[in-house]
């Protein structure tokens, strides 16, 4: 007998994330992509989008290492001491208990891919804090655009 199942992918579109702050306080907001509720699967896939200046605070996970990518904007990493400037097309890799913060150093938003594997109850924290927009300019971001046509 063959046990080999059809599976149906899921599918979203930047108009289906649902975003949050975690507190009122907060200059960034995170936009569930996928969790463990969505892809039965222990991970939180998020964009993380930080107002100018927008930063979050210092903080570390027990189990799980948090990957991000960076999409739009520039910023500051900083992981156990270390600072590095980011901005598109840099990635960052930080390993379970590395205490980390990232701050919004441009002049218009960053915007940033984050994966947390394993999910560690992140999921959870965002869902409990406070429902936020995604508005115009974060869709035009996160939407595909077309590649810009290259001249030689």
């Amino acid at each position: 007998m063959n046990d080999e199942r059809c599976v149906i992918p899921v599918i979203k579109s930047p108009r289906d994330y649902q975003a949050y702050r975690i507190s009122s306080h907060d200059t960034n907001r995170l936009a569930i992509v996928f969790d463990p509720a969505i892809a039965n699967f222990s991970l939180t896939f998020c964009v993380e989008i930080f107002d100018v200046g927008g930063k979050t605070p210092p903080n570390r996970h027990q189990l799980a290492i948090e990957m991000f990518f960076v999409l739009k904007g520039e910023g500051v990493a900083n992981c156990d001491g270390k600072e590095v400037p980011i901005c598109a097309g840099d990635s960052l890799l930080v390993p379970a208990t590395g205490i980390h913060e990232l701050r919004n150093t441009g002049s218009d938003r960053l915007y940033m891919l984050c994966i947390m594997i394993p999910n560690e109850d992140f999921a959870e924290l965002i869902r409990s804090g406070i429902p936020a927009e995604l508005d115009a300019e974060d869709l035009a971001v996160l939407r595909r655009a077309p590649m810009p046509l290259l001249v030689s």
